[in-house]
């Protein structure tokens, strides 16, 4: 009776949902429960000014349009920072952030802390589910073991796992035409979060059990943190052999079969690609198992802003160069997300040597780095310079690369967004 009324709650869409971390994850899902018609979703955010700016229908990630939450505002939404409102939930997703702490090893206490705020409010009957990236095995110690002594989990409480494969600024690929992935700690509770994903997403994917499915999210990230470090890697060796490395890329696309085109850069960014993989590393030397392949790429891939900056000292000090210009600071093209950006370890190391420099950035109007702050620079502000170095690090769509190629006397190309022709181009 009990896992009826909650499965006919979901599949009338009358369930009270509530999502825990209204960011870059719990945002677009709130969404996409309110797209199916799901009235009754509550965000449970901790940040005030998220609050604010959701509350008067504005937008505080660049990507998701201020139109979306006035929509999602008219069907009901509601945002609060009080967990006293989860005991009259029927699921809750926990969309938390897991940052590394300062020794590589996983931060798991946002939702530590999240899961002492929710104790004291769960009730029999409901669902939660985690959607926060995790070493293997972290949904038992953090949500099984603290509940499992109060409840019997499977037939009066039901507990998931289920991670999130937000991709900020894709615009080929949405939350609903991307593969859900999800378990649960009983066939029960895979059957009670399998209806509630398939009733938003377009295709459910269901694992034998959670640490497959907590495996799987890092899976997919150290393939491309691997990759992109091979990429990288080559990167090096075509640059000293005099030859472009994104020709032989394209090259090699031609094949239509076993090749995955993976493109070098500047270093990488994000929560995803550099974080991921060092939580398996972490659990892998926890359990004396070495996980080589993946910490080189990581080591090839954290390396590459040194190898930008030193290329552009050499260049600064061949040409004279005056005027440094960067453009670029989000971790990647058309969002204004700056998390474990590149762009920002460059400026680190600019302002370690205490070297100006400007910055353009379509998408980030500000930058604090070590304590001093920086305003977005406009492109125009290039004809009023001479001497002057332009480093793509992040090749956004709206930034006009015509005009950076007219008014800059050299430029640093990390992205492969000019042809390797013209003499006052470096590839780096």
């Amino acid at each position: 009776m009990i896992l009826k009324n909650l499965e006919r709650k979901i599949k009338n869409k009358t369930a009270r949902i509530g999502i825990i971390g209204i960011g870059y994850v719990g945002l677009p899902l709130a969404i996409s429960f309110s797209n199916k018609n799901f009235k009754n979703i509550i965000g449970i955010e901790k940040n005030k000014e998220i609050i604010k700016k959701l509350i008067k229908n504005q937008s505080h990630i660049s990507h998701i349009s201020s139109e979306k939450i006035k929509k999602l505002n008219n069907n009901n939404f509601k945002i609060t920072d009080n967990f006293n409102v989860t005991k009259i939930l029927d699921v809750i997703i926990i969309c938390l952030p897991t940052p590394l702490k300062k020794n590589s090893s996983p931060d798991m206490s946002f939702i530590k802390e999240c899961m002492k705020d929710l104790i004291k409010f769960l009730k029999p009957n409901q669902l939660i589910i985690l959607e926060s990236t995790v070493y293997p095995g972290a949904t038992d110690d953090l949500i099984v073991n603290k509940l499992k002594k109060k409840y019997t989990i499977g037939k009066n409480f039901f507990i998931a796992y289920s991670p999130e494969r937000e991709d900020p600024g894709n615009q080929k690929f949405s939350s609903k035409n991307v593969t859900k992935l999800v378990s649960g700690k009983t066939k029960i509770c895979l059957r009670v979060a399998k209806t509630l994903y398939s009733s938003v997403f377009n295709k459910v994917w269901a694992l034998s059990n959670i640490k497959s499915c907590e495996m799987t999210k890092l899976y997919e990230n150290i393939y491309r943190s691997i990759n992109i470090g091979m990429a990288n890697e080559m990167k090096l060796i075509c640059n000293k052999l005099g030859v472009d490395i994104y020709e032989i890329i394209e090259a090699a696309k031609t094949k239509p079969f076993g090749f995955n085109a993976f493109y070098p850069g500047p270093g990488l960014g994000g929560h995803c690609i550099p974080i991921d993989p060092l939580f398996i590393t972490w659990w892998a030397k926890k359990n004396k198992i070495n996980a080589e392949f993946i910490s080189l790429s990581h080591k090839i891939n954290k390396k590459m802003p040194s190898y930008v900056f030193n290329k552009f000292l050499k260049i600064k000090e061949k040409y004279k160069i005056k005027n440094i210009f960067i453009f670029g600071v989000a971790y990647k093209k058309n969002i204004d997300d700056i998390r474990e950006s590149p762009a920002i370890s460059l400026i680190e190391m600019l302002i370690k040597k205490k070297i100006k420099f400007r910055y353009h950035d379509p998408y980030v109007k500000r930058i604090k780095v070590k304590s001093i702050i920086v305003n977005s620079s406009k492109i125009s502000y290039l004809k009023k310079i001479k001497n002057c170095l332009a480093i793509i690090i992040t090749d956004h769509d709206k930034i006009n690369y015509k005009q950076i190629e007219t008014d800059c006397d050299y430029i640093i190309d990390t992205r492969g967004r000019y042809k390797k022709d013209n003499k006052k181009i470096f590839s780096a």
